[in-house]
């Protein structure tokens, strides 16, 4: 007797099952994220990773015999380039084969955009490409590869939604590369729900990982973002793939900030910074001196601070206007610095530094579309609030970096040398930072970066540093 269809729902955050339906996830606690999916019976078998593989040759791929972990072989993993030196940098160094890569970011971003282009290197270095599209016809793919100048012969172009098919065309032309254009537009014909839906991504990226490992293929895929810009989708998405990397930056701005925020090849530190041209994406070698290009010289309200992104140091100009409030409850803004961070910097400037600017509009904002994320930027926007509200400009020639504490004390933070020699490699003479990593440098090496370095022990006394007139 066949058995009697039973309903499941499932938490659209984080991918819990349950066969009764529930206010609030008892996984991730979220509220009225229960979603009901048909569950026929034996079809939650289908979406596990490998499963009825078993029979395969104990290589250490998917369903292989077990073996003890001293004899597990260490050679690393034979990475492909891109030819992209600013995407292979995000990814570890190259694509790892079998390994399968989530893509996220707004619309018009750029991701398909540089997809075709980091697809169009991989076909030229002499490997055939499969370019999956479920949004496009084969047409507007054309387009736009006429658009950036792609025509090489062995990138080949499909638009399917069909995940079944999908799969079977990856397994029969074991590409190179594979790219699925996205994955909310796949869907199981065998599943009864919509694409896009909890149980449709789930079985969608469940089969996508299975042929990257079974076929030692690299497939990059691409995920919408919800409003909030979180991955839209459960959240066992993020989990299935073995890398997810994010664009960031404004669809306004020229510069994309592409970010690995889960990596299991290699570090989530990297970021790899683009510019959006005309002909498609192009890397940026000099990004310090490409955002402080169009610096203003002389004017109040601006500050150069020395970031850090991975392991490359970076020059940002951070901009602040302080204007009187024209009503009663002063407005905070801010663009590309965290707005809880800012608020704490304001409430110290007031109290600690004794300047009166609780009851002023105050407007914070990074130049050139990039965000900063690390403490180090809070003497930078300390800084251009106060020269702002004094309307004194910066010293010349003067950069700065370090963290804030409650106290108004100056924290130490790290890579201080790597920050101090981008700063005097552009040009820049005075560096202030905080005290501790001052001392942390030894006097041959002040000597060597050709910059005067000013260490400092709390924040009012780093703004008479940094500003003309405090």
């Amino acid at each position: 007797m066949a058995r009697k269809e039973r309903a499941l729902f499932v938490c659209g955050e984080c991918g819990h099952e349950s066969f009764k339906w529930m206010g609030k996830c008892p996984v991730c606690g979220g509220w009225n994220t229960m979603a009901e999916v048909s569950n026929p019976a034996g079809a939650g078998s289908r979406t596990g990773v490998g499963r009825g593989a078993a029979g395969r040759r104990g290589d250490g791929h998917l369903g292989a015999d077990p073996v003890p972990i001293p004899d597990v072989d260490e050679a690393g993993e034979q990475r492909v380039p891109t030819g992209i030196g600013e995407f292979d940098r995000v990814l570890g160094g190259g694509i790892v084969p079998g390994s399968v890569v989530l893509i996220s970011g707004d619309p018009g971003i750029g991701k398909s955009t540089l997809l075709l282009q980091v697809s169009d290197r991989v076909a030229r270095a002499g490997e055939r490409v499969l370019y999956i599209t479920g949004e496009e016809s084969v047409r507007q793919i054309g387009l736009r590869a006429r658009r950036l100048g792609i025509r090489t012969g062995s990138l080949l172009v499909m638009a399917d939604t069909n995940i079944v098919a999908v799969d079977e065309q990856i397994r029969r032309i074991k590409p190179g590369l594979a790219v699925v254009d996205s994955v909310q537009t796949m869907a199981d014909p065998e599943l009864d729900s919509s694409p896009g839906s909890v149980a449709q991504v789930r079985e969608v990226t469940g089969r996508l990982v299975r042929a990257a490992k079974e076929e030692g293929v690299p497939v990059f895929v691409v995920g919408h973002v919800t409003k909030s810009g979180a991955i839209a989708g459960p959240r066992v998405l993020e989990h299935m793939v073995d890398t997810v990397v994010y664009f960031e930056g404004e669809t306004h701005h020229a510069h994309r900030l592409v970010r690995a925020v889960k990596n299991r090849f290699g570090s989530t530190d990297e970021v790899g910074i683009f510019q959006m041209r005309d002909g498609g994406l192009f890397e940026v070698e000099n990004p310090s001196e490409v955002l402080l290009a169009e610096r203003p010289g002389g004017e109040a309200g601006s500050a150069v601070v020395a970031s850090v992104e991975g392991t490359r140091p970076l020059l940002v100009e951070v901009q602040a206007l302080v204007a009187r409030s024209s009503s009663g409850t002063p407005r905070r803004t801010t663009t590309g610095v965290d707005y809880n961070r800012a608020a704490i910097i304001v409430a110290v400037l007031d109290r600690r530094v004794g300047l009166s600017i609780g009851f002023y509009d105050i407007y914070v904002s990074v130049a050139g579309g990039v965000s900063l994320s690390e403490p180090a930027a809070d003497l930078g926007i300390a800084t251009a609030i106060a020269s702002s509200f004094r309307g004194v400009p910066t010293r010349r020639a003067t950069a700065v970096f370090g963290e804030i504490g409650l106290a108004g004390e100056l924290r130490a933070v790290n890579r201080a040398e790597l920050r101090i020699a981008e700063a005097a490699r552009l040009g820049f003479t005075r560096c202030v930072i905080p005290s501790h990593n001052l001392r942390s440098l030894e006097r041959d090496q002040r000597r060597e970066l050709g910059i005067e370095v000013v260490g400092v022990g709390t924040l009012r006394r780093a703004l008479e540093e940094a500003i003309r007139e405090v």
